[in-house]
């Protein structure tokens, strides 16, 4: 009678890290991942799409969470039969980089950049957005992550730029990329405007003065007897206050404490002036009180022209306020186009730092948001504050130095993604979204509302806009550096097409009977394009590869978490909207933010983050894989720490070793193997 092998349960201090370290290893070895692309070369593609990191700081707990969904999804569908390449990437350009390198220098600004050198400067930032590769590397090794590392694209390299080159070409040839001077997000620090999807990431809750203010009218049937009430949570832009707008369908009602008057909109008499306050009813209509003019609220600047009356504007509204909208068209979109409409001056006394100019009294040399506080105090003492109160509500910084911003009118090279928007809402709808509220909510609402991409920067290291304009404003948008070396008449085929390389390149204008030389404008173009333009820039499209890339466009699956929805989702389907006409992609799982264990954002400043190294060799991969694969609702945020995980080692991967154990001991009994062409040997099992 044989005696049956003794079973020994796996121990709860076995120590997974040191298991996975042989499984990686025997990987490696056998090099397994590379053979499961050659051996499914041919099958049907699958195609993945990888969002590349930036490289130029140290990965974060939450990048295991992304690779994780990256990593079982493409696994799958090779199980599956298809063949799924997985080329992996490296972000490169952009802000982010500039701003790491200027903090290493110790600059503060533009001005120590360009005494520096751009060149020099340019090969910091080069050099910076390396640094980090091998700890990436040695993240994705350590969790099991199977993507491609040794044929990575790189959004600096020539040939993707060039890819992005001949990508706005094509876009400029459609008419679609034009310089306008328009009221956009400005960064005072960086010195550089800033899109709308880089807007939406950087919004901070502030504490700004809201104040009501007498504007007194100088002229129509109230002049002397009156004053206008304003409403605004901006002091700082009344210095170049030009008109005052009111909807020219609401009733506007001239109201009483019995000492003065003031005039605001009917439905906000209570709202606005609070108690005490009774109309005499006297009213009037927007339309009716047009161009009546008032004593503007301070005479600290010149203005070249007429102004100061009252305008109407269909975009006032009665739900908060008074119902008279101050306008300042040179920090405000509206404003600037009901103050063309009107053929109103553009007063703009803010340097682009963000200090007032020094020869403006009261708030000469003082950055914008501090001169609220003098400008308030001004207004008091000269009797036109109606009240003031502390304002808490969601204002604009700079996603990457924290700067508050200021709309600010100014010329920029815009991609009229407007004119797309109708393809886009197409591509969505074909687009199967996870959670599929997202459709329709986030993303859906993000492009319902879309505004032309302020595609530019007045930067530094980025793709340069590959754009040469003679003194005549010819415009010439170049594609190549092929295309480049004919307009020179040189071979550029060796050009660093950076700067400021790529700014000393020169040509003779191409418009027809001109004479003048072409010169580069000067910016660089958003990064968040160079990373939309991924599916066909990792290969060089169209200058090569172009049977690869049709075959691997568009994406079936990318993956990252929600807040790229106004960021790499929505670039990648606007570039391959106006490119294509068509997304990049088909299906998107969209992931939560993890948390601290406390359920507060994971910071340094907090000190509650986690080394993903250290996580893993505290616990094991598999356990922080299965936490983030399975512990909650893929798009939900989780909470993430050493108690979570360990309870996922005591709950789940203790039992499955359990298991393999059993199973592995009495496979090796029987001498049983998976198939009889491959026989498993005695020593190949998991477990002793």
């Amino acid at each position: 009678m044989t005696t049956p092998p003794q079973y020994r349960p796996v121990p709860a201090q076995v120590d997974l890290p040191a298991l996975e370290h042989a499984v990686l290893d025997f990987w490696r070895e056998s090099k397994t991942f590379a053979k499961t692309l050659e051996q499914s070369e041919g099958r049907p593609e699958w195609v993945f799409y990888e969002g590349p990191p930036t490289a130029n700081g140290m990965p974060g707990a939450h990048h295991i969470e992304a690779r994780v969904f990256k990593d079982v999804f493409p696994r799958f569908r090779t199980m599956r039969g298809y063949h799924v390449a997985r080329k992996a990437g490296w972000d490169c350009h952009g802000l982010p980089v500039e701003l790491a390198v200027e903090k290493e220098l110790g600059f503060n600004g533009k001005k120590d950049i360009e005494a520096y050198g751009i060149a020099e400067f340019n090969a910091k930032c080069r050099e910076s957005v390396t640094r980090h590769t091998d700890a990436f590397t040695e993240l994705t090794n350590r969790m099991g992550y199977w993507v491609d590392l040794d044929d990575a694209y790189r959004t600096m390299d020539p040939e993707y730029v060039e890819s992005v080159w001949w990508s706005l070409k094509e876009i400029f040839n459609k008419g679609l990329l034009t310089q306008d001077h328009r009221v956009a997000p400005w960064c005072p620090r960086c010195g550089t405007g800033l899109s709308d999807h880089e807007l939406a990431q950087g919004y901070e809750t502030v504490v700004d003065p809201s104040v009501y203010v007498r504007f007194p009218l100088t002229s129509g049937p109230l002049a002397g007897q009156a004053a206008l009430v304003v409403w605004t949570t901006t002091p700082w832009t009344l210095v170049s206050n030009t008109a005052v707008a009111a909807h020219p369908d609401v009733t506007y009602v001239v109201a009483t404490n019995g000492e003065e008057k003031l005039v605001v909109a009917q439905p906000l008499l209570e709202k606005s002036l609070g108690e005490g306050w009774e109309a005499t009813g006297e009213s009037f209509t927007g339309k009716e009180m047009e161009r009546w003019t008032y004593q503007r609220p301070f005479d600290l600047v010149e203005f070249p022209a007429e102004a100061h009356y009252i305008v109407n504007a269909e975009y006032v509204t009665t739900e908060d306020g008074t119902g008279l909208v101050h306008q300042s068209p040179a920090f405000g979109a509206d404003d600037l186009a009901v103050c063309r409409a009107y053929g109103l001056p553009v007063v703009n006394p803010v340097r682009p730092d963000g200090t007032f100019e020094e020869d403006v009294p009261l708030v000469g040399g003082v950055f914008f948001k501090k001169a609220d506080e003098k400008l308030t105090a001004d207004l008091e003492a000269r009797g036109l504050l109606f009240k003031h109160i502390a304002y808490e509500h969601s204002y604009p910084h700079c996603w990457r130095c924290h700067t508050a911003l200021l709309y600010y009118a100014q010329p920029s090279w815009y991609v009229r993604t407007t004119a797309v928007k109708d393809a886009m809402l197409r591509e969505n709808e074909k687009t199967n979204w996870f959670p599929d509220s997202v459709k329709q909510g986030r993303f859906g609402d993000w492009l319902n509302n879309n505004i032309d991409w302020a595609l530019s920067r007045n930067r530094y290291w980025g793709t340069p806009l590959p754009i040469w304009r003679c003194e005549e404003n010819h415009l010439t948008c170049v594609g190549s550096l092929a295309e480049l070396s004919d307009l020179t008449g040189t071979d550029q085929s060796n050009l660093d097409p950076h700067r400021p390389y790529i700014d000393e390149v020169t040509f003779p204008c191409t418009a027809e009977g001109c004479t003048l030389t072409s010169v580069r404008v000067p910016e660089v173009i958003d990064a968040w394009y160079d990373s939309g333009s991924m599916p066909f820039a990792q290969w060089g499209y169209p200058h090569k590869n172009k049977e690869i890339f049709e075959k691997r466009y568009p994406a079936q699956f990318i993956s990252e978490a929600i807040d790229q929805t106004r960021g790499w989702f929505y670039t990648l389907m606007a570039v391959g909207t106006l490119v294509f006409d068509k997304s990049s992609y088909e299906n998107v799982v969209c992931l939560g933010h993890i948390l601290a264990e406390d359920g507060r954002k994971m910071s340094k400043h907090l000190g509650n983050t986690l080394e993903p190294i250290q996580l893993m060799d505290t616990h094991g991969a598999d356990a922080v894989r299965w936490f983030m694969a399975a512990g909650g609702s893929p798009w939900a945020a989780r909470r993430v720490g050493h108690g979570t995980i360990q309870e996922v080692v005591r709950k789940t991967l203790l039992t499955y070793w359990n298991t393999v154990a059993f199973q592995a001991l009495y496979a090796r009994t029987s001498n049983w193997a998976p198939s009889a062409s491959d026989p498993a040997p005695a020593d190949r099992t998991v477990l002793d």
